[in-house]
């Protein structure tokens, strides 16, 4: 019986090279975030326990978790650049994945503690210096739009930056909010409008905690990449030419950006094994940008060798079994 294997492995220098260079652009994104969200925290506390303002509060307790989250990811994206090596086959890319749901769990953990202040408050109001509170609420909004600014061009390509992005997007809201929450207070009195705040806030935090949550499980569910067709990617390779069968397809996700394939492929009798498997990463990569596949290509008909793995006094140098 003939016994053969092809494997292509395209994941060449350029991806590697191109992951390196927007992984340092999103270290200096996060970086310049982080500094505008610290700097803004401890002032919106002190203004929160001075005006009374559980909207405040809750916000600025929020950018304590922003800062947190974005200093994880600051840390996340450093190992991330770690080559592969050893028992890593990939690295450690998936530390961008725990960082991410880190911050979704925090999302909502922080949110369930907002709603029980909220309840407590809309039962029992205090009284809300509205003035500091909008002034203060601004000017967080401001510092938001900022550090909003400064990640959004790096989230697309990085899971952990998405997380410190929902973070901040979501304190940004909450800092309008609170504003809105403000004048209704200096306009009618109604100082129930800043728990109320806070449960808008709450319902933000849950949003973006679950949605990161779900995305985070999707990659360590190691499902297929949010979006793309896998019966199409089925369809494509087996309409290349040379291709007469594609089997055992697996297409997953080792973090974002990052999508990985592996499929059994038959050529026709007549093709060349190798330009076919040439001919599919080019298909794989230009219709889906898909650079990393495995690919084992036989010839239609050939029966494969049945290996089997001998005792391990056999592996060890020892006689083999009777």
């Amino acid at each position: 019986m003939a016994y053969r294997q092809a494997v292509a492995h395209a994941h060449g220098a350029h991806t590697h090279e191109h992951h390196a260079a927007v992984t340092v652009e999103n270290r200096r994104r996060a970086r310049i975030a982080l500094c505008l969200i610290a700097a803004f925290m401890a002032v919106e506390l002190a203004a929160g326990v001075i005006a009374h303002s559980l909207a405040l509060i809750s916000d600025a307790a929020h950018m304590v978790t922003d800062a947190l989250a974005l200093g994880g990811a600051l840390l996340a994206l450093r190992i991330s650049q770690r080559p592969a090596s050893g028992a890593q086959t990939f690295g450690m890319r998936r530390v961008e994945i725990l960082s991410a749901q880190t911050n979704g769990i925090t999302l909502l953990l922080l949110a369930a503690a907002i709603v029980y202040g909220a309840i407590g408050r809309l039962v029992h109001p205090q009284a809300v210096h509205g003035s500091l509170v909008l002034v203060v609420a601004l000017l967080g909004a401001l510092t938001n739009v900022a550090a909003v600014r400064a990640l959004s061009a790096g989230r697309e390509g990085s899971l952990a930056i998405e997380g410190s992005f929902r973070h901040v997007m979501t304190d940004m809201y909450a800092f309008i909010a609170t504003a809105v929450s403000a004048v209704v207070i200096l306009t009618t009195g109604f100082e129930r409008a800043d728990p109320i705040a806070s449960l808008f806030v709450a319902a933000l935090m849950f949003s973006a905690g679950l949605g990161l949550v779900r995305e985070t499980w999707r990659i360590f569910l190691e499902s297929a990449p949010q979006g793309l067709d896998v019966d199409a990617v089925g369809r494509a390779m087996a309409a290349t030419g040379g291709v007469a069968e594609v089997h055992d397809l697996h297409v997953w996700e080792i973090s974002r950006g990052f999508p990985a394939l592996s499929a059994h492929v038959r050529a026709d009798a007549d093709a060349d094994c190798h330009a076919v498997a040439r001919e599919l990463e080019a298909v794989l990569h230009e219709q889906f940008e898909i650079s990393h596949t495995t690919l084992q290509v036989d010839h239609a008909g050939e029966d494969l060798v049945q290996l089997q793995l001998a005792p391990q006094g056999w592996l060890a140098g020892g006689r083999p079994p009777a």
